[in-house]
C-alpha cells in the first residue's frame, strides 16, 4: 500500500480529536495525521481518540497517527504495533539516529505494521545520506523530517535547501515517499514544494501553521487549512500550465 508520489507535494495535517479531524478532511487535506501536541514533537495519542479521528475522517483523506518518540527496539515495535491497530492507514515514528545504524530493530518496526510505516527523522539530529536506503531496505514505506525543538526555528532555519532536497531525492531513488515539516507557515508552501515532476517531496506536514494564532497547541483553524490547500492547488495548476 505504498503511496504514490506526486508532482507536487500533498497536504498532511496534523490534529489532536475528531473535531478538529472533520476540519481537515472537510477543507480538503490529503492525509490527517493523529498527534497530541500538548506531548511534544511527535506525541502519540490515545489509540481510542485516533479510532475516533479515522471515524470522523470517513475516508475522505488518508490517515496516519504517530506512535511517539521510542527510545530502545523493543518500545518501538510495541509503539508501532499499537498504533497500527487503530485502523490508521499509516504509522508515523520518530526513529533516533541509533536506532537507525540497528537493522534488525527497524526490520522488527516495519513488521509491526507491514507496509505502513513511515519514519520520523528529526533535523537537529545527524541526518546520514545511508538512513533512506536503510529504512527502505527494513520494509519502510517512508521517511519524513520534522524538527523535535517546537521554540520557533523552523525546518528551513535548520537545514538548508541542499540537504532538504539531498534527503528527497534519496528517498525518490529507494523508493520511500518522503516528507517534509517542522513549524512550517502557509507562506513555506512555494519554497519547499520542488519544480514539479515529483522531485520536491511527497508531502507538507503542517500543525502550528495552521492553528489559531500560529500556536499549535490551539485549535485547527478552518480558514487557514482551507488556504494551505488552496496555494497547493493553485501551484499544482500553475506548474501544469
Amino acid at each position: 500500500m505504498t503511496p504514490s508520489v506526486p508532482a507536487l507535494p500533498r497536504l498532511l495535517v496534523s490534529v489532536r480529536d475528531a473535531a478538529e479531524a472533520e476540519i481537515a478532511a472537510a477543507s480538503g487535506a490529503d492525509l490527517v495525521d493523529a498527534k497530541d501536541p500538548v506531548r511534544g514533537a511527535l506525541g502519540a495519542l490515545e489509540p481510542g481518540i485516533v479510532r475516533a479521528i479515522v471515524a470522523a475522517v470517513r475516508g475522505r483523506a488518508a490517515t496516519s497517527a504517530v506512535a511517539g518518540e521510542p527510545d530502545d527496539a523493543e518500545t518501538l515495535a510495541r509503539c508501532v504495533a499499537a498504533m497500527a491497530a487503530t485502523g490508521v492507514d499509516y504509522v508515523k515514528v520518530a526513529v533516533s539516529p541509533t536506532l537507525r545504524a540497528e537493522p534488525k530493530t527497524l526490520a522488527a518496526a516495519a513488521r509491526a505494521a507491514p507496509e505502513r510505516l513511515i519514519a520520523v527523522l528529526f533535523a537537529e539530529d545527524a541526518l546520514r545520506p545511508e538512513d533512506p536506503a536503510r529504512l527502505a531496505a527494513a520494509g519502510f514505506i517512508g521517511a519524513m523530517i520534522d524538527t523535535a525543538g517546537k521554540d520557533g526555528r523552523r525546518l528551513p532555519d535548520l537545514l538548508d535547501a541542499g540537504r532538504r532536497d539531498a534527503f528527497t531525492a534519496a528517498c525518490r531513488a529507494c523508493g520511500l515517499v518522503s516528507g517534509l515539516a517542522g513549524s512550517l507557515g502557509i507562506e513555506d508552501i512555494p519554497v519547499l514544494a520542488g519544480r514539479g515532476s515529483g522531485e520536491g517531496p511527497g508531502y507538507l506536514g503542517f500543525r502550528g501553521g495552521l492553528c489559531r494564532g500560529g500556536r499549535r497547541t490551539e485549535r485547527l483553524d478552518p480558514a487557514r487549512v482551507a488556504a494551505a490547500v488552496a496555494d497547493l492547488r493553485a501551484l499544482a495548476r500553475r506548474t501544469a500550465a
